[in-house]
């Protein structure tokens, strides 16, 4: 059993796939149309084009995941977590690109993390391994 597709909450197709290529830096590997408006859109690393897909999933209006999305935030609980290089490098790059952080990156004694804002109401994780 392996992991191929994520998931991440979105309530805006084009407004997602901008922020997560443009200012995030993924690369989109599907734009499928399904129908009624409807799109299948998955994006990926351009460090791992065949690796794990991330669906941008539009349910970010439905009463449950408008819940969950308010309380994780309200809690300062990411939704999701993405791996870096160097955690100091992308909070610097992505706040140059207009990214608001609820937290600074953070040394935790096995990974360094900081936490952002995208533009769907999710707070993201970027972190990076710190040498033992």
């Amino acid at each position: 059993m392996r992991i191929s597709l994520t998931s991440i909450s979105i309530d805006d197709y084009d407004k997602a796939l901008q922020f997560y290529t443009e200012v995030m830096g993924f690369l989109k590997k599907r734009d499928i149309p399904l129908g009624d408006g409807v799109r299948w859109i998955t994006v990926v690393s351009p460090e791992d084009p065949d690796g794990v897909e991330l669906l941008l999933e539009p349910n970010a209006n439905y009463p449950a995941m408008k819940a969950l999305k308010e309380d994780l935030v309200r809690d300062g609980i990411p939704y999701t977590a993405f791996f870096v290089d160097d955690v100091q490098q992308e909070y610097e790059r992505l706040r140059g690109l207009g990214v608001e952080f609820t937290m600074e990156p953070t040394n935790f004694g096995m990974t360094t993390a900081a936490i952002l804002h995208d533009p769907c109401g999710n707070l993201i994780q970027i972190y990076e391994m710190n040498a033992a």
